[in-house]
C-alpha cells in the first residue's frame, strides 16, 4: 500500500476535531472478536469460520468511544486508532446502578438515558480513524461534568482495588441490603439513593493480620437536605450489619460530601462498587 492521499488525510483530521470520548454510533455494527469454537463462552448471535481458535463477530446496536479526546483528535497518520465498546440495552434498575457508577464493567452515556444504552467494557474493539468518521456520531456526553464522571468510570474500570476474599464475605450482608432497599419506596431506598459513592479504607492495609475498617458514605451533591438527613440517620444501622469479625477488628464510618473529604481521605481510600462485591 501507498502513502494515504493528504487531502483525505485531512478530511479526516478535520472531522476528527468533533468527536469525543463518550461519543456514540447507533445502527447496526458488528464487534469483532477472536474466539475459540471448541470452548464457545459466547455462542449467542457470535459466527467462526472453522473450529479452533479463529475470528468470530457478533451483532451490536452501536459502540461507544472509549478512547481519550487527546488521542482522537491527534493527527490520524501518527495515531490512526480508536478504541471502541459496543452498546447494550439493560433495564431499568440495571441502568440505575450503573449511572451511579456502581456497576464499573459498564460506562454510562448520558446522551443515550432514553434509550437505556450503556456501553459494555469488558469489551473493547480497535477502529482506523477513517472508519470512525463515516459513522454519524451521536453526543454522548454534554456537559463537562458528564466528561469526568465518564473519564472516572473509565479509569475505575483498569484501575479499581482487588479486594482480599474474606472481606468479600464479610461485606456481603452490606450489599445485600443496599440491593434490596435500593429502590424501595420508603425511607431507607432514599437513603441508598442519596448516596453519590461508598469508600472505605483499611488501616494500617488490606493484608495485615488485623485490620480496622473506616467507611466514607459519600452523599450526592444533588441530594436534597432531608434525604442527607435521613442517610445520616441509617448509618449506624448499616454498620451494624457489618460487625467486626476475624482480622477486621474494628468498623467505623461516616456520612460526608466530597468537601469534607481531604484529598489523602479520597486517595487512601477504595470505592465500594457492587461488582466489587459479587461472589465468586
Amino acid at each position: 500500500m501507498g502513502l494515504p492521499d493528504a487531502a483525505a488525510v485531512a478530511r479526516i483530521d478535520r472531522a476528527l476535531e468533533a468527536w469525543r470520548q463518550g461519543d456514540c454510533v447507533l445502527g447496526e455494527q458488528w464487534f469483532l472478536f477472536r474466539t475459540d469454537t471448541e470452548v464457545p463462552l459466547t455462542a449467542d448471535g457470535a459466527t467462526a469460520a472453522t473450529d479452533g481458535f479463529d475470528n468470530a463477530e457478533t451483532e451490536v446496536v452501536g459502540f461507544m468511544v472509549v478512547t481519550q479526546t487527546c488521542d482522537i483528535v491527534r493527527g490520524c497518520v501518527d495515531r490512526p486508532f480508536v478504541e471502541v465498546s459496543p452498546l447494550v440495552e439493560v433495564d431499568e434498575r440495571r441502568h440505575r446502578e450503573i449511572e451511579r457508577g456502581s456497576r464499573p464493567n459498564y460506562a454510562f452515556a448520558p446522551g443515550l438515558r432514553e434509550k437505556l444504552l450503556v456501553a459494555d467494557l469488558d469489551r473493547v474493539m480497535t477502529v482506523e480513524k477513517s472508519v470512525l468518521v463515516r459513522w454519524g456520531r451521536v453526543t454522548g456526553c454534554r456537559t463537562d461534568v458528564e466528561m469526568r464522571r465518564l473519564s472516572l468510570a473509565l479509569a475505575r474500570k483498569r484501575a479499581r482495588a482487588a479486594f482480599p476474599d474474606d472481606f468479600v464475605r464479610f461485606a456481603n450482608p452490606l450489599k445485600e441490603r443496599m440491593l434490596e432497599k435500593h429502590d424501595r419506596n420508603s425511607d431507607e431506598g432514599r437513603a441508598a439513593r442519596a448516596l453519590r459513592e461508598i469508600r472505605i479504607r483499611a488501616e494500617p492495609s488490606w493484608d495485615a493480620g488485623s485490620a480496622r475498617l473506616f467507611f466514607w458514605l459519600v452523599r450526592d451533591d444533588d441530594a436534597a437536605p432531608e434525604d442527607a438527613a435521613i442517610l445520616l440517620s441509617f448509618l449506624q444501622d448499616w454498620l451494624r450489619r457489618i460487625p467486626p469479625d476475624g482480622r477486621f477488628v474494628e468498623v467505623s464510618g461516616v456520612v460526608a460530601s466530597l468537601d469534607d473529604m481531604t484529598a489523602r481521605d479520597y486517595v487512601e481510600s477504595d470505592p465500594l462498587d457492587l461488582d466489587h462485591l459479587s461472589t465468586r
